[in-house]
């Protein structure tokens, strides 16, 4: 019996020590993740920010120098 009882506790414990480092590595994987994600969503507010102002720009400009109007070019009379 005593055999018996020695091999599983070697097991329980090889399969508790094996759980721990999985559920370390998930942990880890978590927190990456979640890193990747803060990063992210602060360079997206950067891009967007960025692209509301050239928008802003290139309206200020537009207002400032309005397109100029096209010219009609006349056909010439035969004659």
């Amino acid at each position: 019996m005593a055999d018996k009882n020695a091999a599983r506790t070697r097991a329980e414990t090889a399969f508790s020590a094996s759980a721990v480092r999985d559920q370390a590595v998930k942990d880890e994987i978590a927190k990456e993740r979640a890193s990747f994600d803060v990063r992210t969503a602060k360079l997206k507010a950067l891009r967007l920010a960025h692209e509301e102002q050239e928008r802003a720009e290139k309206a200020a400009y537009d207002l400032a120098n309005p397109p100029k109007p096209k010219t009609r070019k006349t056909a010439k009379r035969a004659g």
